[in-house]
């Protein structure tokens, strides 16, 4: 297995592969994708800035998406661009001939794989961060593992949970759930996952400290000790 570690601008990724090809593959499918969005936000800024669903006059197949899915999860287009980009890496791997790939562009993974993958939960100082991970059985398609937190990373949350993770196939949606999700849930309020189309989203798990609520079809959760230099991350950090 290949490991490589992609940055442009604000996309920091880790590709993991089985042949230099295939991770070629998925630097120009995450290159093309933020090409796409880029030109978005240029002639239309509010695209960028908006925290409510919004549909702007320009837009390819990676913009649709992340309109479609912010739409979905009644949220800014923005929340779903980590998924989207990194579903558009799967795809030119899976163009190019592979059979294994996994993109995961700060804690958004995009993945298809024909044999078990574990992969590990961290969510802040929740006593759960780095201690267990799901194993997920092949996958027989894309499917979108998406994670939002309120208390890692950069991105705007208006939550407290310290990780909510979402599984679809749609990877944009599995994204933009996870920032509708970890923006409402609180231990005492789970309403949020009414509004969950179990038919577009398998499964939700969410952490806040000690607190864990799960939603749907999840793969198990095992033990595991997760390697904190195997989490994505920019060069900086």
């Amino acid at each position: 297995m290949i490991r490589h570690h992609f940055e442009l601008r604000e996309t920091i990724t880790t590709i993991l592969a089985d042949e230099q090809s295939h991770i070629d593959a998925a630097v120009e499918g995450i290159i093309k994708a933020r090409q796409e969005v880029e030109r978005c936000i240029a002639q239309d800024p509010f695209f960028r800035a908006t925290f409510e669903p919004y549909t702007p006059e320009y837009g390819g197949l990676v913009v649709t998406r992340m309109v479609k899915a912010a739409k979905k999860a009644n949220v800014g287009p923005m929340a779903a661009v980590a998924g989207a980009i990194a579903w558009s890496g799967i795809e030119a791997m899976q163009e190019a001939g592979a059979g294994y790939g996994v993109i995961d562009n700060g804690g958004d993974i995009a993945l298809f794989s024909d044999h078990e993958l574990l992969i590990g939960v961290h969510a802040g100082s929740s006593p759960l961060s780095d201690r267990v991970a799901f194993a997920v059985p092949p996958t027989n398609g894309t499917l979108g593992i998406c994670t939002s937190s309120a208390t890692v990373g950069p991105s705007i949350s208006f939550g407290i949970a310290d990780a909510v993770t979402v599984f679809s196939r749609d990877v944009a949606l599995a994204d933009a759930w996870a920032t509708a999700i970890c923006n409402e849930i609180r231990p005492d309020d789970i309403s949020v996952l009414l509004r969950v189309n179990p038919e577009e989203v398998n499964g939700v798990f969410s952490v806040i400290g000690e607190w864990t609520s799960s939603f749907g079809e999840l793969p198990p959760l095992v033990r595991a000790n997760v390697r904190k230099d195997l989490i994505t991350a920019g060069r900086n950090l």
